[in-house]
């Protein structure tokens, strides 16, 4: 079961990603040499009419789109190929074909999650259990039973408006609000509702969320943590398709702000390296999703199409967003970044990922071997 929903997750997100750079390479012109799912041998391969290779190969970690493009040495361009080659074409179509795999990998946590919120999803209610004695929570008066009902993020000095509360429809949803609120250190207010029946509002200050730090956990500290009740007493979120959709995009961008600034915490100190998961923690999360059910592991397959979507965005040469550097650059200098300065950097970058790839890896075998 395990390997089984690891290869559909790395073949689903992969197959999703590169395509995304096929189809906007398509629809740019340029021409599509190979297309190819894994690494090392080819266990298939099929030719195109058009040309396009086809090709799945052994290790089914990653995949590429390999383009007509005259920078490359090995390639040899005739005349009448020169117009379909990456290399002539505008910047804003190169840029375009870059991004279009990041983007696709977001579209696809959004039709997901969309499909998720239409057939209905049993959720944890928002109901809260006694907050932790010292935590921000417990010292205004949080008490055990108390609802989340309503949301709203403040600006600074602003109090809240009662007219302006967004319905808190679980714990799922509150949980995601108050992650973006602590990595994004903006003050929010709560409207809460005791057992009794009674409403009244929490107001939480910017000054005082806790801050984010490798050896604590945020919602500890800030005391608000989901009381559990058996699966008979949660709730069933289920919508019609637009408004499945609207709430899938906005999941998929509150969980790609927060994934981001977590992501910088990596290298600003704020988040513990040891976090980093690599192919072994990939595959045994993969394995339990799918064994709890197909809701789970399709959450859990939007979940990683947004890391892989952010992960090809950051500015490294060999992934993505070190090509839309490179386009940044000559953007604003009016001129390419030489082929043989984009060599140094390529090797670079290879080093760079890995040395990330073996730390995950790392990680993997700690966290799955040591006693």
């Amino acid at each position: 079961m395990t390997l089984a929903a690891f290869l559909v997750t790395i073949g689903v997100l992969v197959s999703f990603h590169e395509y995304g750079h096929f189809l906007v390479a398509r629809l740019c012109r340029v021409k599509v040499l190979r297309f190819a799912l894994g690494f090392g041998k080819p266990i298939f391969t099929y030719h195109a009419k058009n040309g396009t290779e086809w090709v799945l190969a052994a290790i089914p970690l990653g995949g590429y789109v390999k383009l007509l493009d005259g920078r490359d040495s090995q390639q040899s361009i005739n005349a009448e190929d020169r117009l379909a080659s990456f290399d002539v074409k505008p910047l804003w179509q190169r840029s375009a074909i870059v991004a279009a795999g990041p983007f696709a990998n977001f579209l696809l946590a959004i039709v997901l999650f969309t499909v998720i919120y239409v057939s209905g999803v049993p959720q944890l209610p928002a109901r809260l259990q006694a907050p932790p004695e010292q935590s921000i929570a417990a010292k205004m008066g949080v008490l055990e039973g108390d609802r989340v009902i309503g949301w709203q993020s403040l600006s600074e000095n602003r109090p809240p408006s009662l007219n302006e509360f967004d319905a808190v429809p679980s714990w799922n949803a509150l949980r995601w609000l108050l992650l973006d609120a602590i990595t994004g250190e903006r003050g929010f207010a709560l409207e809460m509702e005791s057992p009794q029946g009674n409403r009244f509002t929490k107001v939480f200050n910017s000054e005082d969320l806790p801050r984010i730090h490798p050896e604590a956990d945020p919602l500890k500290a800030l005391g608000v943590m989901p009381q559990i009740v058996p699966s008979s007493g949660w709730i069933e979120l289920k919508l019609g398709p637009i408004d499945a959709i609207a709430f899938a995009g906005e999941r998929v961008y509150l969980i790609t702000k927060v994934s981001l600034r977590l992501m910088i915490g990596l290298f600003t100190g704020d988040t513990a390296l040891k976090q980093l998961s690599g192919p072994l923690s990939i595959a045994d999360m993969a394995g339990k999703s799918a064994q709890v059910g197909w809701q789970p592991f399709v959450g859990f397959l939007a979940l990683m199409s947004i890391s892989i979507g952010l992960l090809n965005l950051l500015p490294f040469p060999m992934l993505d967003g070190g090509q839309l550097l490179y386009d940044a650059w000559e953007l604003v200098a009016g001129k390419r970044i030489s082929v043989s300065m984009q060599e140094k950097l390529q090797k670079l970058g290879f080093f760079l990922l890995i040395f990330i790839s073996l730390l995950a890896l790392f990680n993997d075998l700690q966290r799955y071997l040591s006693p």
